[in-house]
This record gives structure tokens, C-alpha cells and sequence, in this order.
């Protein structure tokens, strides 16, 4: 019988552009040492390590774990890392609870951290164009990549067969105030790249073209930071919450999903995100969960960009498919809607150091959870070439 697994500690480092005059050694400590602190525990009393790097040429090394671990102080301990594009996070948070239920540890380390603007251009003397090309060799090396493949193309061939598919759907001054209304949401997140980039649906809508029809103001930032949590089986779970005073957010559902990275026959259907679907659906299972519409109250989920979050949030049956723009049309999404999307600003405002940004939605599910006295929460990672992967998971408190 699996045992019941929770969080029990949660930190992370301010997110920001660049992290001049850190490394992501220091990032990985900083955040574990804070996450150890919050669950009052010593991390020699952790008995194994998760770690979410996504990217080796970000970090300058092929195996980026190898040198933190001892640094963190998990020398002669269980390791391992986990990297599935934008849902690295995630994945890595299923895989630390797939271990503890299973009853092989009864702590384990969950580390997500990245140094994406480490890279550097010189022909432009900027990172963007170089952090771009590294991100490319995560798809298809053969055919894609070397014709200019990026992350925004990818999620963009999705979105408009979305909107092929439901025309009157993702309206631009809907998917403007989605934006607008995180920007002002960040302002509570003082670890945020953006906490202070509050703008307008006008401004949003006016600002330059990047991929059709995403705009500058309604894609996500790459970041660098680090975020952490501490988890444990029940017991150890229950005992360590008496010591801290501080419920135990547990994770009663999981669900992973790996689409196909190539459209056409039998490979992936462009206009649907099945990867959210599937994963989405597995995790509510899990969690028995029969109606979302009536259990979740936070969704912490990946918005690479808006239209996506839009798209996502009917894949996991939070709205139907086709009428996402009822997140704002019907307020469900507005101030005292219904559900409360990525307080924290998301990956567009608080910000996407990849390997840790589902990590820090996790965080935030969880201050939100114990600090609203809400119940049940909704935490997303996807990635990858055309949203392939996608791995979701159920906090309950």
C-alpha cells in the first residue's frame, strides 16, 4: 500500500533576469537552505535528492547535479535529476513522491534551479538570441532546429489551430486582460523578476508582435532562480508539522502525459493540448476527484503564454472547450471568481527559470492554500516541442 505523501517545507530565491553575481551552485544552496528552515529541519536529516535542471547548456556542464549535491549537503545520499523541458518541476515533484510513497525514503529534496541567461550572444552582445538557440536543441535536431524552430513557434502552430478550431475563442482583449490582471496579482510575490511591471490591457495589446498572435506583454520572461521543498511520507510528514505548527499540504494526485512531438496521423492533434488532458484527468483520478469544476479552487499552471493558459485551462474541464475566454468574460478568473489562477504572477510575471518554475508554483499553491484556508489546489508544468510533455498534480490541505 503506498503511503501518503506531503510538503512540509517551501522557499525559493528571487527570480530575476540575470544573477550577476551568483551561480547556480549558491542558487541551489540559498534555496534549499531556506526550504530546510521553513520545515525546521536539518538537511542531513533529508535522506534523498530530486533535482530539476533543464538545460546542460544553460549551466555549462552535462551533469549539473553532480557538483551540488555535496555542496548541499547530500553527499553519500540518493540523487538523481529529472529534465522534460518546461515541466521539469513537475515531473521532478512526481518522481520524489513516487519514491517516498513507495516507501524507499522518508524525506526527499525537491530542487528546480537554472542560470538561462548565463548564455550570451556576441553578435547581438545580448543573451536572448543564444538562449533562444540552446532552447531549440531541446526539439527536433534533424528537420526543425536548424531551420529556426523556438518555443514561441511551437506553442503558436498550437494556438491557432485552437482558434481555427473555435474562431470566436481567445479574443486579443481577453488574452490582454489576462495579462493585465496577472501583472497586478504579482504585486504580493516579492521574490517576482516583474513584481513591479504592472501594466494596462491597452498596454498589452499595443505592445510589438513577437510570434503571431503572441504579444511581447503576454509571454513568459526567462529567468534565473532556484525553489525548493522539502517532502515526507505521513508520519514523518505529521510529526514534523506538530514541531512546525504548519499544516501538511498533501499531494493526493499526480498524472503525467508525453504527446507525440510530430503532428499529423496518429501523432499530435495541433488544436488540443492532450498532453493537459490526459495528465489533468490521471491526477483527478488519483485525488478523486469526480467534477473540477467543484473541488479546485488555486490553479498554478504554466502559462508559457496566455493563450495557452487559456487553452490549458479547458483541457483540465475548469471551462469548456471553446469558450476560454470565459475565465474573463464570466469573471471566472476576475477578482472573487471563481478560481484563483497563478497568484504568484505565473512564469509571464513572476518569472521562468525553467528546471524551477513549477517548483515555485508549488510554493505558491501552497502559501496560498495555508494562508486562505482553501482546500484543493491545481499545479501544471508542460513543455517541450509543441506542449509535449505535461505532468499535474493535486495539493490538498
Amino acid at each position: 500500500m503506498s503511503k501518503r505523501v506531503g510538503i512540509i517545507g517551501a522557499a525559493v530565491t528571487p527570480f530575476k533576469g540575470r544573477w550577476q553575481e551568483k551561480t547556480y551552485y549558491e542558487l541551489a544552496q540559498w534555496a534549499t537552505r531556506e526550504a530546510c528552515k521553513d520545515a525546521q529541519v536539518s538537511i542531513h536529516d533529508v535522506e534523498s535528492a530530486f533535482y530539476g535542471i533543464y538545460n546542460d547548456i544553460f549551466e555549462r556542464t552535462c551533469i549539473p547535479e553532480h557538483a551540488i549535491h555535496g555542496l548541499l549537503g547530500m553527499q553519500n545520499k540518493f540523487g538523481t535529476r529529472i529534465s522534460t523541458g518546461g515541466a521539469t518541476g513537475a515531473y521532478t515533484m512526481s518522481a520524489a513522491h513516487a519514491y517516498l510513497a513507495a516507501g524507499r525514503f522518508k524525506t526527499a529534496l525537491v530542487l528546480g534551479v537554472e542560470k538561462a541567461t548565463d548564455c550570451f550572444d556576441f553578435a547581438s552582445m545580448s543573451a536572448t538570441p543564444e538562449v533562444i538557440k540552446t532552447i531549440g536543441w531541446s526539439g527536433d535536431s534533424f528537420f526543425e532546429q536548424p531551420i529556426g524552430w523556438t518555443a514561441s513557434d511551437s506553442y503558436a502552430e498550437v494556438v491557432l489551430a485552437y482558434m481555427d478550431e473555435h474562431p470566436g475563442d481567445l479574443k486579443p482583449e481577453t488574452t490582454a486582460e489576462i495579462s493585465a490582471q496577472l501583472s497586478r496579482q504579482v504585486r504580493t510575490n516579492p521574490y517576482a523578476q516583474r513584481q513591479f511591471d504592472q501594466v494596462t490591457r491597452e498596454e498589452v495589446m499595443n505592445s510589438r508582435l513577437v510570434v503571431y498572435p503572441f504579444r511581447e506583454l503576454e509571454i513568459c520572461v526567462y529567468s534565473e532562480g532556484a525553489a525548493a521543498l522539502i517532502l515526507a511520507e505521513e508520519e514523518t510528514a505529521l510529526a514534523i508539522s506538530r514541531n512546525t505548527g504548519k499544516p501538511v499540504v498533501w499531494i493526493t494526485g499526480l498524472g503525467e502525459a508525453n504527446e507525440h512531438s510530430f503532428v499529423g496521423k496518429n501523432h499530435k492533434i495541433m488544436s488540443r493540448i492532450m498532453s493537459d488532458y490526459y495528465a489533468s484527468r490521471r491526477a483527478y483520478e488519483m485525488a478523486g476527484i469526480k467534477d473540477p469544476t467543484q473541488s479546485i479552487q488555486i490553479v498554478e499552471l504554466h502559462d508559457a503564454f496566455v493563450h495557452q493558459l487559456e487553452i490549458s485551462m479547458a483541457e483540465f474541464g475548469l471551462v469548456p472547450p471553446g469558450r476560454a475566454d470565459a475565465l474573463i468574460d464570466e469573471g471566472l478568473m476576475t477578482p472573487g471568481g471563481k478560481y484563483l489562477v497563478n497568484p504568484c504572477g505565473g512564469l509571464i510575471y513572476c518569472g521562468h527559470a525553467v528546471g524551477a518554475s513549477n517548483v515555485m508554483s508549488a510554493w505558491s499553491a501552497r502559501n496560498e492554500l495555508l494562508a486562505r484556508g482553501l482546500h484543493t489546489a491545481l499545479v501544471h508544468g508542460t513543455g517541450s516541442t509543441i506542449a509535449q510533455y505535461t505532468a499535474c498534480l493535486i495539493l490538498e490541505c
